[in-house]
């Protein structure tokens, strides 16, 4: 990074290029429980954080003490350690684990300014008293602290409290120097070399304590413990031994025992092109790190997008089976069974009419009329009939398509969860769904009533019509678009056919061939877009569900495009183009 802090102009666009960047991160929020997500999750809220905390911070204000953040194993003795090289308690010590639960910040009083806001940090409170508060960052001014370097205490890496593990990271990711301490007792553990391995990664500074040693040990156990810094890329990271001592009153080891690294930092803090060289190493790191990493928090979105798209495709698919098997149902003859076949024959009557249709189709007109007279009440009990049948099959067919689409999701852990904490009873049509079916099919037969009122508008001086009557002719038309797909033409076998050719014979006696057809195929037309929009409309609560997700395709090109724009930039940085680190040297 460059050196001159905000008024470089590549500076500048490099804090631009990062806040696109955080907000980026921020806008991208994972919600899908996919494989690995929660690991995603957690990498995407730190990256976020680190570059609030310290990356932004620390680029805008290159110029700020260094941030010295002394972490560690629980009981490795960080606290007094600190406590000695101020000469002076001011962090808690004690046998109880886990023992600091707020971090202090130590610094010389002439850099209050840069800590007492929220310069880094923010999401922690300040004060200047001692407090247990985890979400609070203690300040304590000290003359022993030179000016340019700040001492920070952090909570354990390994503590058994989650809060205190997860501050412990955050602290460490706002550090421009680890001072990393552990024991002849602890080196070796896990949890530490996590956190030392993610150090390497970035080209994190760090200078490494190995405390509470005995004299007899200190050969052996620093040996192993600089060969393990060398095989997991810390070779140039200093290593101090402070040997087993007594600790006074105070939390205070005698100040011989901490000498080395006092005066590691007091050069550090007297030499601005040394202090420099830690706070660029570090800097250019972390955002080597979070531009990496950005590529991976971005193939994790484009996973989001492909479990949405899954998601939304089977709903897609069990919402357009139940449209097209309404649409059959409601073309092939099956409605025209049960009570819409008998109040129908009622209506038209049976026997004669039937048998004699083929031979005295002619005589079968005239004779209609006859016998359609006077029967107003069997018209309207086919159209009940028909609107009764209609809901049943369309909420059939609504239930069916709900129960499969969150099936579908139960499948697989997203979905499930999705389903389960969306607070709405997927698995079934909604509540009223059964009354907006029914307007639905009353809507329809209101408009097939006016197809065939306005079709015989001219005819209504006719014989034919005036017997039949708007509401027989629109009963007969329903009942041709039923049996639509039956290919109605002459002769039918089976009840349901003969049904329809009788309607639509009645309907040709009035209106002709071709405007039957056409009147049939417009009434078929508006009936399924009726339901289409009724199903679009359950299919929709499962579309809001993800929609409320916030998950966009375009998320991820623009991950990535603002990783690439850092590189750029980061690379274009010719203070930085050195290919190993500077050398933190003790």
């Amino acid at each position: 990074m460059t050196g001159n802090g905000g008024d470089s102009a590549q500076t500048t666009e490099m804090v631009a290029a990062l806040v696109r960047l955080r907000a980026a991160l921020a806008d991208v929020t994972l919600p899908l429980d996919v494989p690995d997500v929660e690991e995603h999750r957690t990498a995407r809220r730190q990256m976020v954080d680190q570059l609030e905390d310290y990356v932004l911070p620390r680029l805008i204000q290159i110029d700020a003490p260094l941030l010295t953040v002394v972490g560690g194993s629980t009981g490795a003795g960080k606290s007094t350690l600190v406590n000695t090289l101020v000469g002076k308690r001011v962090t808690e010590t004690g046998v109880l684990r886990p023992t600091t639960r707020s971090p202090v910040l130590v610094h010389n009083p002439a850099d209050v300014d840069w800590f007492d806001k929220e310069r880094i940090l923010p999401g922690l409170a300040r004060t200047t008293g001692a407090t247990g508060d985890p979400h609070a960052l203690q300040l304590v001014a000290s003359d022993a602290v030179p000016v340019g370097l700040a001492i920070l205490d952090a909570p354990d890496v390994d503590s058994v409290e989650e809060r205190n593990r997860t501050l412990a990271a955050e602290l460490l990711a706002a550090a421009d120097l680890w001072l990393f301490v552990t024991s002849a007792a602890r080196y070796a553990d896990q949890v530490p070399w996590e956190f030392l391995k993610a150090a390497a990664e970035r080209s994190t500074a760090v200078a490494i304590v190995l405390d509470r040693t005995a004299p007899d040990a200190v050969d052996e156990v620093s040996g192993h413990l600089a060969r393990m810094l060398t095989s997991r890329g810390l070779r140039q990271a200093p290593l101090f031994t402070v040997l087993e001592g007594e600790v006074d009153d105070d939390g205070v080891l005698p100040a011989e025992s901490v000498a080395d690294i006092r005066r590691w930092l007091e050069s550090l803090a007297a030499d601005a092109n040394a202090r420099a060289a830690v706070v660029k190493q570090t800097l250019d790191g972390a955002v080597r790190s979070l531009s990496r990493r950005t590529h991976v928090i971005a193939d994790a979105a484009a996973d989001q997008v492909a479990m949405a798209q899954r998601l939304r495709d089977d709903v897609e698919t069990a919402y357009a089976e139940a449209v097209t098997k309404v649409d059959e149902a409601s073309a092939d003859g099956t409605l025209l069974r049960g009570e819409v076949l008998a109040r129908w024959q009622e209506f038209v009557g049976t026997g004669e009419l039937l048998r004699t249709l083929e031979t005295k189709v002619g005589w079968l007109r005239d004779r209609v009329v006859g016998w359609l007279r006077g029967k107003p009440q069997q018209a309207e009990r086919v159209t009940v009939a028909v609107e009764s049948g209609l809901e049943t099959l369309i909420l059939e067919h609504a239930e069916t398509a709900a129960e499969r689409a969150d099936a579908s999701w139960r499948s697989v852990t997203a979905g499930k969860h999705l389903a389960e904490d969306s607070g709405r009873d997927l698995g079934r049509a909604s509540r009223d769904f059964r009354q907006r079916a029914e307007r639905a099919v009353r809507d329809w037969q209101h408009g097939v009533l006016d197809m065939v009122r306005t079709e015989g508008a001219d005819k209504r001086t006719t014989a034919r019509f005036l017997a039949f009557g708007v509401n027989g002719l629109s009963v007969a038309l329903m009942v041709v678009v039923f049996a639509h797909t039956a290919g109605v033409s002459g002769a039918e076998v089976g009840i349901a056919g003969g049904s329809a050719v009788v309607g639509q014979k009645l309907l040709e006696a009035v209106f002709g061939d071709q405007a039957v057809r056409r009147l049939a195929a417009e009434a078929r037309a508006d009936l399924n877009r009726r339901v289409q929009e009724l199903l679009d409309q359950e299919q929709a609560r499962y579309v809001e569900v993800l929609d409320e997700l916030g998950i966009r395709r375009a998320d991820v090109e623009r991950l990535r495009e603002v990783s690439r724009r850092v590189d750029d930039l980061r690379f274009a940085d010719r203070v930085v183009t050195a290919t190993e680190p500077p050398e933190v040297v003790p």
